[in-house]
C-alpha cells in the first residue's frame, strides 16, 4: 500500500491568501530539506513510494502528457517519465524544484505558484495535458482564497476528456465536500472518490480521499 508523508504540523488557521507550505517555511526555514530527506529515507528503507505513479500510469494513455502539480521532490513525475510519459512538474518551492532537476532530469521542472500556473507554463500548455496529478496533500496546502482559481487553471490546462487526480487528507483544512464543489464550479464533471491510491472504497478511510475528476470531453 503506498506510503504518504506525515507532515510535522497540521495546517493552522492563518491568512487565507498564504499557502500552508509558505507558513511551514516561515516557521522552519529548513522545512524543504527535511521534506527531501524524509522521502530519501523512505526510499532507502524500501518503502513503497510509487503508488500514485502506478495509478496515474494505469489511467493515462501510453506516452501521455502529464502535469505533476505540486511536484515536490519530483518522485511522482520522475517515475511517470520512466514509464514513458511526457511529464511537466511545477512546484512553489525552489529548493524542491532544484532537487528534482538534479535527481530526475527527464521531466521539465518549473518553479511557480499553481494559482498562476497558466501564465508560468505558457499558452502552449493550455488544453494539452491528458492527466494532472496533485499528490501528497497538494490541494490542502493551497491558500483558501486560491483554491477555486487553481482548479480553474487545471481545467484550462487539461485537454477535453482529461482527468485531474488529487489525493489529500480530508481533515487538513479542505473537506472532500468543499473540494468536490470547487471542482464542479471550475468545470469538472462528477468525480469518482476512493480512499487510497490503490482505489479502495471511499468508505474504508474517511480521512483520506483520492478524487478522479474528469473534464468534459466537449465544451
Amino acid at each position: 500500500m503506498p506510503s504518504m508523508p506525515i507532515m510535522p504540523t497540521n495546517p493552522a488557521p492563518g491568512s487565507p491568501g498564504k499557502s500552508q507550505w509558505t507558513r511551514n517555511l516561515e516557521r522552519n526555514p529548513n522545512h524543504s530539506q527535511w521534506y527531501i530527506e524524509r522521502w530519501e529515507r523512505m526510499r532507502e528503507e524500501g518503502k513503497d513510494i510509487d503508488g500514485e505513479a502506478r495509478l496515474i500510469d494505469a489511467l493515462a494513455p501510453r506516452g501521455a502528457r502529464i502535469l505533476d502539480a505540486g511536484s515536490g521532490t519530483g518522485r511522482v513525475g520522475a517515475e511517470l517519465a520512466k514509464r514513458g510519459h511526457d511529464v511537466v512538474g511545477i512546484d512553489l518551492d525552489p529548493t524542491l524544484v532544484a532537487h528534482a532537476e538534479r535527481t530526475s532530469p527527464g521531466p521539465r521542472w518549473f518553479t511557480g505558484d499553481l494559482a498562476e500556473s497558466c501564465e508560468i507554463l505558457g499558452v502552449g500548455f493550455l488544453g494539452s495535458f491528458d492527466v494532472i496529478v496533485a499528490a501528497g496533500n497538494v490541494v490542502s496546502f493551497i491558500a483558501e482564497s486560491d483554491r477555486r482559481r487553481v482548479l480553474e487553471n487545471f481545467a484550462r490546462l487539461l485537454s477535453p476528456g482529461g482527468r485531474l487526480v488529487s489525493g489529500f487528507g480530508t481533515a487538513r483544512g479542505y473537506s472532500l465536500e468543499s473540494y468536490v464543489a470547487d471542482a464542479s464550479a471550475a468545470g469538472f464533471d462528477d468525480p469518482q472518490v476512493f480512499s487510497t491510491w490503490d482505489l479502495r472504497p471511499a468508505s474504508e478511510d474517511p480521512g483520506f480521499a483520492v478524487v478522479i475528476s474528469p473534464k468534459p470531453a466537449s465544451e
